[in-house]
């Protein structure tokens, strides 16, 4: 008997989250390497690019978007999306002893919930109808409603990136991760349509010459830029403990929403299994939610101590040195 499409889908979308919670970790230690000899990325520097450590962790994460790809080939995004939840167990797990981001017990606690969170939606996943040609996609692309939530998309991420992301991006997680997750929620559908497009065209029905599969991968391969772009930022500039689980929730709550408009993944399931589905997702999401909040906080300088804060500025050619010094009272 031959593996269902749909766990192919499951065991690629499993490795995947594997990949990509190892890969946090990778890019992490290699940002910390390079802010130390360079310009942060937090603020806008590339120095990351020169360090082998990085680009381990960014090839690591190729390999899991590469297995995420096929898996949506094969499975319903409401399936492949929220099994990413196995990412943030790995990724706070390996945070535990490689960064020493304590993993707290209530932290346990919320890695379990996002298992068996995972493990409901499994067993209510819904069978896709796979689209016969990327005309059937662009059909689907071009109704009103998905129209209207790629248009929201795009000038929510404008205000974030021209307004907001000046103001209060270096203190508010959610801009980073808002531009990152709005953008993921139109990479996964368009990444979707260029799955089955080459899938249909390795089955001898050609898909490549229709325009419209050149636009999905156009409009791939910009979101897929501007999120490692902001994705970087924001894991430079806050914990990978708060970084994975808050980016897990805002891209797989804004992904099954893009999913659900554009390819109807609910269409024909009955009440219960839908509801057994928002129940696994409440949970996944719970759990993500236990280990933002029993993450460990950076412990303050100690009273009477002196700490040296040194940042470089390479357009102005200065460095510029601020020294912090903290006394005790006196009693």
């Amino acid at each position: 008997m031959g593996v269902s499409e749909n766990s192919r889908g499951l065991i690629l979308a499993v490795a995947s989250s594997v990949f990509i919670g190892a890969s946090f970790i990778l890019k992490k230690k290699g940002l910390k390497r390079a802010g130390a000899n360079g310009t942060r990325a937090g603020v806008g520097g590339y120095t990351y690019l020169l360090e082998p450590l990085w680009w381990a962790g960014m090839v690591t994460m190729i390999v899991g978007e590469i297995a995420n790809f096929v898996a949506y080939v094969y499975a319903p995004a409401v399936l492949v999306t929220p099994l990413g939840a196995l990412s943030i167990i790995i990724s706070a797990v390996l945070a535990h002893f490689m960064l020493r981001e304590r993993l707290q017990k209530m932290g346990v606690v919320g890695c379990v919930s996002c298992v068996v969170g995972s493990v409901v939606i499994v067993i209510h996943a819904p069978q896709e109808h796979t689209p016969s040609s990327v005309q059937e996609i662009w059909a689907l692309a071009t109704q009103p409603a998905f129209l209207i939530y790629a248009v929201a998309t795009l000038l929510i991420v404008l205000a974030l990136i021209l307004y907001f992301e000046p103001r209060c991006g270096q203190t508010n997680i959610l801009v980073y991760l808002g531009i990152c997750s709005l953008m993921g929620s139109i990479t996964v559908v368009s990444i979707k349509a260029i799955g089955i497009a080459i899938k249909l065209t390795l089955e001898g029905i050609n898909q490549i010459a229709y325009p419209q599969t050149w636009f999905f991968l156009s409009v791939a391969v910009i979101c897929v830029i501007t999120q490692l772009n902001y994705l970087n930022r924001a894991l430079d500039t806050f914990n990978a403990a708060i970084v994975s689980p808050v980016y897990y929730v805002m891209f797989t709550t804004l992904t099954i929403i893009a999913s659900a408009i554009m390819f109807k993944d609910w269409s024909g399931q009955d009440v219960s299994s839908i509801a057994s589905e928002l129940c696994g997702f409440i949970t996944v999401l719970s759990g993500t939610i236990i280990l933002h909040a029993t993450r460990e906080q950076e412990p303050a300088p100690p009273l009477g101590t002196v700490t040296w804060y040194v940042s470089g500025d390479p357009l102005k050619g200065i460095e510029e040195h601020l020294i912090t010094v903290q006394s005790s009272e006196e009693q």
